[in-house]
């Protein structure tokens, strides 16, 4: 008996979509195996860098994170750190870090005025006015790097036309399943959508690992002041810089990114956070991203194949190739990178790769992020409009 002709439709849909889902993947263990982490450039241009350091409460490793910025195999380098609320416990270890290294130019930043809904932004404006230099780098707080960080991120200012330079990161887990969860999705998901993207054309955001800017064009673009409205600072900046005609690069150097979630709800909220962030930015890319999920769309399509047609064997197959693509970019991944290997990650594939569509479509439902205790909604422009804990 023919099937009715929206079976076939939907059924043909699901088989070029995992078509392409088994084009991306391959493309994307390409990317991930052309890729050349680069440390300690040999390039003679090295100006004078300001590393503008926001802190809010205390990250997992947080003393050696911040301390890793501050052994920099670099000639002139400033260091500030920045906290809004004076009572925040983050304060002790910036003040230590000073004490311990009184040869470096160290300082902290304690100033609660707020300039937008974007409290990360409001931090950054008011430390940039102890600034020194005319090249700005700004890192997260949950990032650690090695001493050669700073010579290979500024290298491409070489270059005039270079406007902004950011940086990958991978993710170390500093905790249970839920933090091994949130760094496969770091590693392997986002770091080669990344690739991917960056293979196709030249990039236009930045990433919150880091983000360096010229000071001049940042102040051309309406200064952290202006960005303060945004959620997703990080990526405005680039596409803000490239619309004044600059290029944005992609470093070859990699942050590494020290993860901690205390629980798998915890990390659901945080990633659908971000799946929100991309879709307000970045609303056709985060719709057609489906396709990236190649496991879930394995499974949907020999569900269909297995109880509509009884095609088992083909079913199998389809789920297989999936199964072992996915598998393949783990492995690459943690090859490439060197990251610490973990038996037990690649049976959790199939588990992340279904978690990450499940957050993909719930990112559709609503535009209300929640955010250090507050509550945003996101226009399609990426502005933030406070509708919880936001007091200006």
């Amino acid at each position: 008996m023919a099937l009715p002709n929206l079976h076939y439709i939907l059924l043909t849909s699901v088989i070029v979509l995992n078509l392409a889902s088994v084009a991306y993947i391959v493309l994307a263990i390409r990317r991930v195996a052309g890729f050349r982490p680069q440390r300690n450039p040999t390039a003679a241009f090295r100006p004078a860098v300001t590393v503008l350091k926001p802190i809010c409460g205390l990250d997992v490793d947080l003393y050696k994170n911040l301390q890793s910025f501050c052994l920099q195999d670099y000639p002139t380098y400033q260091v500030i750190f920045g906290v809004r609320d004076a009572g925040d416990p983050a304060i002790t270890i910036a003040r230590q870090l000073i004490a311990e290294r009184p040869d470096c130019d160290l300082s902290l930043v304690i100033d609660p005025q707020v300039t937008g809904p974007n409290l990360k932004v409001s931090n950054l404006h008011n430390m940039s006015a102890a600034a020194k230099h005319a090249h700005l780098v700004i890192a997260d707080s949950d990032m650690r790097v090695d001493a050669g960080y700073l010579a290979t991120i500024i290298a491409p200012f070489d270059d005039p036309q270079v406007g902004a330079v950011t940086c990958l990161y991978s993710g170390t887990p500093r905790g249970g399943l839920p933090s091994v969860l949130a760094s496969m999705f770091i590693n392997e998901w986002f770091l080669p959508s990344v690739l991917v993207s960056n293979g196709l054309r030249n990039i236009r955001f930045g990433l919150g690992a880091t983000v360096v800017v010229r000071r001049d064009l940042l102040e051309q673009i309406g200064g952290f002041s202006g960005l303060a409205h945004y959620l997703a600072d990080d990526h405005m900046i680039g596409k803000l810089i490239s619309d004044l005609g600059y290029r944005v690069v992609l470093s070859g150097y990699v942050v590494e990114n020290r993860v901690y979630e205390s629980s798998l709800s915890a990390m659901l909220r945080h990633e659908l956070r971000w799946a929100r962030t991309v879709r307000a930015v970045e609303p056709l890319g985060h719709a057609f991203s489906f396709f990236m999920y190649g496991i879930p769309l394995a499974m949907i399509a020999s569900v269909m194949l297995a109880s509509q047609l009884q095609m088992y064997t083909l079913a199998v197959a389809i789920t297989a190739i999936a199964v072992i693509l996915r598998c393949l970019l783990h492995v690459r991944v943690h090859r490439k990178l060197d990251l610490p290997t973990d038996g037990r990650a690649i049976w959790l594939v199939p588990v992340r790769d279904t978690l990450s569509f499940l957050v993909w479509g719930a990112s559709f439902f609503s535009r209300k992020i929640e955010w250090k205790n507050m509550t945003f909604t996101v226009d399609p422009n990426g502005l933030m409009t406070a509708t919880k804990g936001y007091e200006s």
